[in-house]
């Protein structure tokens, strides 16, 4: 348990000492980017009896794990729908499938800042053992969530080709053909949009409690029903690639009823505050952070919209728009595992400031910093040599193949600066930084549709190149923001500068 007894119980011991004065903060400590090199985890602890970090370590470890495996098996349910969506052996047919979900989940974040923001009040709340605050802020998210999901839910499912053309510009060829797929898809897809964000305001719930172990149980039950659903509604009923979005529409109803139960048992739910509009007083964190949430997804929204727009119009075979497709399954395997780094951040940053301070926060989200770098290594060099197996069960069609292969291993190495995204992005969650965060995603959005505008845009490769320039420039910004601008940067220390004792 983090205490505010004494900052120096909470500091990592650094690996080094500062050689000049310009690597010290007003009170001696390591500071500036050295600060995250000294909180790297040391294999093997070279101090059993450093107890305080030992058992950070462990806590982060204990939060992380759990949500990773939860977010993971999205990805790995969702690569089972390309599997089956695969055997048709048709490319038009896995060109729809990511052109429809892109579009779902285009929509599908503009009110996922909700449980974004959930995670952190609740954790804020019960940090301060204010279960009843903690109940309100979910059942505020809950009923916000059920009014934009029902407007999205109608958006999506009586004008599916009009949501649609955000992707398939071609009036003829591959974008005709391709969109008779994608509408029914899209239609069933969409009767998720409700279920998927009481789904996810439940899990941050949890998040919020800091129990993540209970999320992955749900998790479990509900991709498993998905994945026995998902042969029964491809290949046996006839729906072909439609039938694995009504399957994970299923599955998600599932989950959403279970979230429910659950919450109603933890007392964080009661049936009033679902059906009460909440008030003018408790939506301002909300708002406040919400409008800044927003205009975040909405300039994400337009740079995955470009890169998905670029790929499905590069030809008329679905080539192209398939190899995208699954490019994007594969790389968000890794980036689920990422997430997970960013949902503990956002958890446990406001949970230690409000129990220890500033020190204990700084510690907290060093050391997450530290486990990110390790695991975006991780997951490069896993994805990159794994590449030779995964690709193949994707799609039988040699084409295929080969289109996805170089855009493949430049996704891989995009992992290799993730661990800084993430760990950044949800530290500035936990600290409620949303428009800081908002500012650096618009920047970095700006630099991605920049260079999809140019040659790059006309190739796979230049497609991934244009998103690792992203996340190149989230990554250098994100860090920069908490080493010498956010609430956790050393006492003393200027933006560009060093040591300023003023």
């Amino acid at each position: 348990m983090l205490s505010s007894s004494s900052s120096s119980d909470h500091e990592p011991k650094p690996i080094a000492t500062a050689d000049d004065d310009d690597d010290l903060d007003i009170d001696g400590k390591i500071s500036s980017f050295r600060r995250l090199i000294s909180s790297l985890p040391k294999f093997p602890q070279s101090n059993r009896s450093d107890a305080v970090e030992n058992e950070l370590d462990k806590r982060i470890l204990t939060t992380a794990l759990p949500s990773i495996l939860n977010l993971l098996i999205v990805p790995i349910i969702n690569a089972i729908d390309t599997f089956y969506v695969g055997r048709l052996r048709d490319p038009l047919a896995l060109a729809a499938q990511s052109a429809a979900n892109q579009c779902f989940f285009t929509v599908y974040f503009l009110a996922a800042f909700l449980p974004t923001i959930t995670a952190p009040l609740v954790a804020q709340a019960l940090g301060k053992e204010d279960w009843d605050e903690g109940g309100r802020r979910v059942c505020e998210g809950i009923f916000l969530g059920n009014v934009l999901g029902g407007l999205f839910w109608l958006l999506l499912g009586v004008f599916p080709r009009q949501v649609l053309t955000m992707v398939l510009s071609s009036p003829d060829g591959a974008g005709s053909t391709v969109m008779e797929y994608a509408i029914p898809y899209l239609r069933w897809r969409a009767l998720g949009m409700i279920p998927a964000l009481f789904s996810a305001t439940g899990f941050a719930a949890y998040r919020g409690m800091l129990n993540t172990v209970t999320p992955l149980k749900v998790s479990l039950v509900t991709n498993l029903l998905n994945g026995i659903l998902d042969p029964i509604f491809i290949v046996w009923s006839g729906l072909g690639a439609a039938g694995a979005a009504l399957a994970t529409s299923i599955s998600e109803w599932t989950g959403a009823l279970i979230y429910l139960r659950l919450l109603i048992r933890r007392k964080l739910v009661k049936w009033k505050g679902l059906i009460t509009p909440p008030k003018w007083k408790a939506l301002v964190p909300l708002i406040q952070g919400g409008l800044a949430m927003l205009l975040r997804q909405a300039t994400l929204n337009v740079a995955f919209v470009s890169a998905a727009r670029r790929a499905q119009g590069m030809d008329a075979s679905g080539v192209a728009g398939a190899a995208y497709g699954i490019t994007m399954q594969i790389y968000s395997l890794g980036v689920v595992a990422h997430l997970g780094v960013q949902g503990t951040a956002a958890a446990l940053v406001p949970s230690a400031r409000a129990m220890g301070g500033d020190d204990a926060a700084r510690n907290v989200a060093d050391r997450i910093f530290g486990w990110g770098m390790i695991l975006g290594v991780l997951l490069a060099l896993v994805q990159w040599t794994m590449l030779p197996v995964i690709t193949p069960l994707f799609s039988p069609l040699e084409e295929v193949r080969e289109a996805v292969r170089g855009p493949a291993r430049i996704s891989s190495m995009i992992h290799l600066v993730n661990g800084l995204v993430f760990a950044g992005e949800g530290t500035m969650l936990g600290l409620g930084s949303f428009r800081d965060l908002a500012l650096i995603t618009a920047i970095g959005v700006g630099v991605m549709v920049g260079c999809l505008a140019s040659p790059l845009g006309g190739s796979l490769n230049g497609v991934l190149i244009s998103l690792a320039a992203f996340n190149f420039v989230q990554g250098v910004a994100v860090t920069i923001h908490h080493v010498r601008i956010s609430p956790l940067r050393r006492r003393g220390f200027a933006l560009l500068g060093g040591r300023n004792n003023k």
